[in-house]
């Protein structure tokens, strides 16, 4: 049956070239605009909650409309709504990379729109992938085993819970093949408890028994890094109870003050008990590409997995998790699925990878595009110093804080990211807090106090719309983490970022011996 002339007539072309180039142009044009002019927005939004709602219709509509209009509501309504992270202002949890090869990446990915789950679905979309973690292995030193040349192998996943689940799932069904599923009850996992929380809910997911989560406690003897010592003891002690230790969860770059765990001798304890070992790098493994920080992964040729977000400061943008393993194997037999809708005689002869198999689902994005595109664009060299500069700019902060008595730097200084606070010091000689202190309160009201007006100044300077950073509270110590990374960020935003902080204590200081008066 033939389609009739009057529906004809309303089909849409749903790819005319032309009119792909006009809105495209009109599309790129609109985000330069925003880049050129993103130090003039709040780093922060300042809607209220439902906002969006009152602004745009409750409905779809029946009728098109034009991409004019369309960009018009984006600038007047989407923009007003968005913490801008990308603006040099922004100095808030971890980088999220950006860069012209990263986007340019990400609409080539769109534009083919090829879901490569496995090899015989876009051969190029694999073999990129599969090269270009090759690539970035290399350039991170990694140990042979975990290339693909070393019969290891690299995956891309889309964020740090995606490669945690998935390792995780391989260790656990490593162990239970062996001794039997009756056993997961038994199985226990270790971090830190400065390990981020991804871990916890990757567990839960692989069925672990919440009471055999282990987490931790890290303290200043070790700069907040996982004692070996400790670690050993809790196993031990599991293992007296008849539990099973299956996994741990290292990392090199907390989130709250980018501590490093030792490696090398926590991956030989873990070892000596079979435990399946992985190093989360997420944010801090991109600074490894420089030789001065990959000594921070000696050890990591005695682990079995390792993964970092290039989306958090390599450049590309989200979602790019890149994730390597010793013995892929592991995971294909633990995620592999082989329905008769998908054979092929690439995959039944074995010399293909099947990148549906190293995954949580099935389809995947050409996410290797991106990540092509922003090492060809940069090179080694410029990638380095890119991660150096940051770390320049973030030792040039730390020094701004030195130079300010009111002031400490809170924790040791890694990788680019600073956390300082008000110094308990400059807190007390505030007169309502000196005649608090007469009147007998005791050491733990003073901490609390001088959390208190960090927590204070922070929010202060985060409704300025000026700076935006994020907070640590780590050993008791409330802290303002600072952390660089965007792109367009210079020595000049870094100084406009003390003068808030500064200009805010004032105030936040001035409030407190306001208090007594």
């Amino acid at each position: 049956m033939s389609i009739s002339s009057k529906n004809r007539s309303k089909i849409m072309n749903l790819l005319d070239p032309d009119e792909f180039r006009r809105q495209g142009h009109m599309i790129i044009d609109f985000l330069a605009d925003y880049y050129e002019n993103i130090e003039k927005y709040p780093v922060v939004s300042r809607v209220e909650p439902g906002y969006l709602s009152k602004c745009l219709p409750d409905s779809a509509p029946s009728d098109q409309e034009s991409v004019e209009t369309i960009l018009h509501d984006i600038d007047q309504y989407i923009v007003p709504g968005l913490t801008h992270w990308q603006s040099p202002n922004f100095f808030a949890y971890f980088p999220s990379s950006f860069s012209i090869p990263g986007m340019l990446g990400e609409i080539l990915c769109s534009g083919f729109n090829v879901a490569g789950f496995n090899w015989f679905s876009s051969p190029a979309a694999t073999e990129l992938e599969s090269l270009v973690m090759e690539w970035l292995g290399k350039l991170l030193d990694l140990p042979t085993s975990f290339l693909f040349s070393g019969h290891g192998g690299g995956v891309i996943q889309g964020n740090t819970c995606e490669a945690i689940i998935c390792t995780l799932t391989s260790a656990r069904d490593k162990i239970l093949r062996r001794l039997g599923h009756d056993s997961i009850t038994k199985l226990v996992v270790y971090g830190s408890d400065q390990t981020h929380c991804s871990f916890q809910k990757a567990a839960r997911i692989v069925g672990i028994d919440p009471q055999n989560f282990r987490t931790i406690k890290t303290t200043w003897s070790t700069s907040f890094g996982l004692s070996p010592d400790s670690l050993r003891n809790v196993i031990y002690s599991d293992i007296d109870r008849g539990l099973i230790p299956l996994y741990l969860c290292a990392t090199v770059g907390t989130t709250a003050i980018t501590a490093v765990d030792p490696l090398t001798p926590l991956c030989k304890i873990a070892n000596e008990f079979g435990m399946w070992v992985h190093v989360d790098a997420a944010y801090a493994g991109a600074s490894c590409i420089c030789p001065e920080y990959r000594k921070l992964i000696n050890g990591v040729e005695l682990a079995d997995s390792f993964s970092f977000n290039a989306h958090k400061w390599l450049l590309t943008p989200l979602d790019c998790c890149c994730l390597w393993l010793k013995d892929p194997s592991a995971l294909v037999k633990s995620l592999s699925t082989d329905p008769e809708y998908l054979k092929n005689e690439a995959t039944d002869s074995k010399q293909v990878v099947d990148y549906k198999d190293w995954q949580l689902s099935l389809s995947r994005r050409f996410r290797a595009l991106k990540l092509w595109l922003v090492l060809r664009s940069y090179g080694e060299h410029n990638l380095r110093n890119h991660i150096r500069n940051h770390c320049g700019l973030a030792k040039f902060f730390g020094e701004l804080v030195e130079e300010d008595g009111r002031f400490e730097i809170a924790f040791p200084r890694h990788f680019a990211m600073i956390c300082f606070r008000i110094h308990p010091s400059a807190v007390i000689d505030n007169m309502a807090i000196g005649h608090a202190l007469e009147k007998g309160h005791g050491e733990a009201w003073k901490a609390e106090e001088v959390n208190r007006l960090n927590a204070q100044l922070l929010e202060a300077v985060n409704a300025s719309g000026r700076a935006f950073m994020t907070h640590a509270l780590v050993g008791g110590i409330y802290a303002i983490r600072f952390c660089v990374g965007g792109a367009l960020v210079t020595e000049r935003h870094v100084a406009m970022a003390w003068k808030v902080v500064q200009e805010h204590a004032n105030s936040v200081l001035a409030l407190a011996r306001h208090a007594k008066e």
